[in-house]
């Protein structure tokens, strides 16, 4: 094997990524070495791209990047057990550390040294990455490369999802991103009664409907009252799951949810937004801040799902060669795509 490979990499504090050339990842013995097939273009690599001031704040300067990710396992670390190589994988992106109360409780994903690829560490824009063995997911043969591809967001839609008993339950998710319509799609698998999902895109709306049994609402031309007065629901929705980051649509969840009402909140607000709290105390409702997945007991629910039947593949809109990953960021930047998959073989 050669000891350089094709890369994107964030190779200057501008706008852009740029396809380079890089070593190939020296793995330690804790290690594997994972040859990349397919990556997911994720939100974060959007900010990455447009260069915002997280990214300034966050990125260091030159990082490959990426943290969506299949591929096979084909080198394999002196201490590592259990894996093979030739094994089909994905894996978790976030980097633990080992020392915090949360981390040696088994709460892997609250570790507060947590450190991600493609954003902190080098990641999975490539056609090798290095991976700890214990962050590896393995794949089966029955999960296609360009779902595992996606399996990160997925983790985050299932995450969200699953905060809450959704069984026979009424279910608003705001934000019909990739995220906001596998979480609905979750919803209803897992025996919600009525999903709605609001947006102001109605291209990401029409996607959702055909991807998820659920009710798509473009709240600039629908009421959300008339809605629920439709599906003859007579006290609001049980559980809502917030993937906007927009205040209006937090607001608008706050209202149409019933006493005692349950929010998980993975959308993130740019900057400070005003939130009455007064309407959350008195509806006593709960809110659920959601980071990311849970390690790794999201990895077995998502897997499963999918096994029994849960269909995300309809998200995944636009396939581009790597060489055309200019083309799929354009995608992504243009709000009327789902997923967009980029193949390195």
């Amino acid at each position: 094997m050669t000891n350089k490979m094709q890369a994107l990499v964030k190779a200057k504090s501008e706008p852009g990524l740029w396809l380079q050339s890089a070593p190939v990842p020296e793995i330690g013995p804790d290690d594997v070495l994972i040859k990349i097939n397919k990556t997911g273009i994720c939100g974060t690599d959007i900010h990455i791209w447009n260069w915002d001031e997280w990214a300034q704040k966050t990125v260091p300067v030159p990082l490959i990047t990426g943290h969506e990710f299949a591929g096979e396992i084909v080198e394999i670390g002196r201490r590592v057990e259990g894996l093979e190589l030739g094994q089909r994988c994905s894996g978790e992106g976030h980097l633990i550390g080992k020392t915090s109360r949360q981390s040696r409780a088994g709460k892997f994903h609250l570790d507060p040294a947590t450190r991600g690829i493609g954003v902190n560490e080098p990641g999975a824009f490539a056609q090798y990455l290095r991976l700890p063995a214990f962050n590896v997911v393995p794949l089966p043969d029955d999960i296609p490369d360009e779902i595992g591809a996606i399996l990160d967001p997925l983790g985050n839609a299932v995450h969200t999802a699953l905060s809450f008993d959704l069984v026979g339950e009424d279910v608003l998710v705001t934000g019909a991103g990739p995220i906001g319509i596998m979480a609905a799609a979750v919803a209803r698998h897992v025996g919600a009664r009525h999903v709605v999902i609001t947006d102001v895109n109605q291209a990401r709306l029409d996607l959702a409907a055909r991807v998820a049994d659920v009710i798509p609402v473009n709240v600039t031309t629908q009421d959300l009252a008339q809605v629920e007065s439709d599906l003859k629901m007579k006290e609001g929705f049980d559980v809502g799951l917030e993937m906007s980051g927009n205040q209006q649509a937090l607001d608008q969840m706050v209202e149409a949810l019933v006493m005692g009402g349950h929010i998980a909140l993975l959308g993130i607000p740019p900057g400070k937004s005003p939130v009455d709290w007064s309407r959350i105390v008195f509806k006593a409702i709960t809110i659920k801040g959601v980071y990311g997945r849970e390690i790794f007991e999201t990895w077995y629910k998502m897997i499963a799902m999918l096994q029994n039947g849960l269909d995300i593949s309809g998200v995944i809109t636009h396939r581009f060669p790597v060489a055309e990953f200019e083309q799929g960021f354009a995608a992504m930047k243009s709000g009327q795509s789902g997923k967009v998959v980029l193949d390195w073989t």
